[in-house]
């Protein structure tokens, strides 16, 4: 009843319950009609043109199409944004804006620039490394190579004793002044005008297993002068009995007698010899900055110019070569001047390899080239062996070998006598390659 009642009350609005007959307008027309209803606004609802977006217009090669979908407002075709990739933060058509926008047919989204590939090029970087070190190595090496003064011929040296274990090194500092100006001479007090010279100092490095050993010859040092053949006449010179100074034997022959007369007085077998005069020795030391030295009491000599208050001081060139050659200055002249070259020379190796000049090629070439200039070395040393000799030095001073004189049992006209039970003894503990135990006194 009450159902009837409401739709009685429906059919009594004016002209009906009908969109065809309220004020004419005509809203859609059902689900039954046969074209689709059309969109439905509501009276109290009004939907406000959009407002045109402005945007600077972009350079454009050719028209962009009209999407799919828009509609008329006002006469207006509305522009979403979608064309010009302006839409969530896309770039200007073309890619402008951010640098960073897509080609055609990208959808709108940016292409970031791709992540560098950083094990690449460290890859790259430390092979360029390798080369351009190995690069300036090798040259290095064949620069040094070419330097180095290969003149004594050891395969002159006659009856020579067998070699042992370990490797043993001749070294010698002569008074040559070759390649010395006059001014060179009277500043480094040098003397007389000889080339060649005399042997200023002497020194057997063993370098084996058990650590380096340097043995001091005292230049005064009482022996016996071999037979030997002429190093340029190649003569045999019959032996005759005769002993004199160590020295003399440099001065009567070269560098291959002085070999000679060391293996027949100890009988331990040379295996190289390397000498340097007394201007290389200088240009080394100013070459590396000086050498820093605790001298433990002060001394004067005219003849060498030495001139030193004690403590510790760094000496320079002239300083270093008037500091290794002083024998007047002291009580047991040559003894003393011996053990001051070995702490010399020590030193000079200890300091000389260090970061600080190896690493600096502005100290290193110098250094290198001051020495290798004045470097007399045999034929068959090689660079190798040479840097042995350099670094079995350098750990005499670091501890881990030992210096000594050789041991001497008194003098003979002013001369050092050895002691030949221990110089027996010392040989073969050299040639075995034992640790060394046997004293200078």
């Amino acid at each position: 009843m009450h159902l009837a009642c409401t739709l009685d009350r429906m059919n009594d609005w004016p002209e009906g319950w009908s969109d065809d007959n309220r004020g004419g307008n005509r809203y859609g027309r059902g689900s039954a009609g046969e074209q689709p209803e059309g969109a439905r606004s509501m009276p109290h609802v009004q939907r406000r043109p959009a407002p045109q977006q402005r945007h600077p217009a972009p350079p454009r090669q050719r028209p962009i199409p009209q999407q799919p979908g828009g509609y008329d407002n006002g006469g207006s075709q509305y522009d979403s944004g979608y064309n010009t990739g302006q839409v969530y933060g896309g770039g200007n058509a073309g890619g402008r804006g951010n640098g960073h926008g897509g080609g055609p047919g990208d959808g709108g989204h940016t292409q970031g620039r791709p992540a560098p590939d950083w094990r690449r090029r460290i890859k790259i970087g430390a092979l360029s490394l390798v080369v351009v070190v190995l690069g300036v190595s090798i040259g290095t090496y064949f620069w040094a190579d070419s330097k180095l003064k290969r003149e004594v011929d050891l395969s002159k040296v006659i009856e020579r004793p067998e070699g042992g274990d370990g490797t043993n090194y001749l070294i010698v500092g002569s008074d040559s002044r070759e390649g010395m100006t006059a001014e060179d001479k009277k500043k480094l007090h040098t003397g007389g005008p000889k080339d060649q010279g005399r042997t200023d100092s002497m020194m057997i490095l063993h370098d084996g297993s058990n650590g380096p050993t340097l043995i001091s010859l005292p230049r005064d040092s009482d022996v016996e002068i071999p037979s030997f053949k002429g190093s340029d006449s190649g003569k045999l010179y019959p032996g005759r009995g005769r002993f004199t100074k160590l020295n003399a034997a440099y001065a009567m022959d070269g560098p291959e007698l002085l070999v000679r007369t060391v293996e027949f007085n100890t009988g331990l077998r040379i295996d190289h010899y390397c000498e340097i005069g007394f201007g290389g020795f200088a240009k080394i030391v100013d070459a590396i900055g000086g050498v820093e030295l605790d001298i433990p009491k002060a001394f004067k000599d005219k003849k060498s110019g030495a001139d030193f208050q004690a403590g510790k001081q760094t000496l320079n060139g002239e300083q270093s070569l008037a500091f290794v050659r002083t024998r007047y200055a002291f009580a047991e002249a040559d003894l003393a001047r011996t053990k001051n070259q070995q702490k010399f020379l020590a030193a000079l190796a200890s300091q000389t390899a260090t970061p600080s000049t190896i690493l600096n090629p502005f100290k290193l070439y110098p250094t290198m080239g001051a020495g290798l200039d004045t470097l007399v070395v045999d034929k068959d040393m090689s660079l190798w062996s040479l840097s042995q000799m350099f670094f079995a030095m350098k750990d005499v001073t670091g501890g881990d070998g030992k210096s000594m004189n050789m041991p001497m049992s008194g003098f003979r006209n002013g001369n050092v006598v050895w002691d030949k039970a221990k110089v027996k003894q010392l040989v073969e503990q050299l040639k075995n390659d034992e640790k060394v135990t046997v004293t200078e006194k």
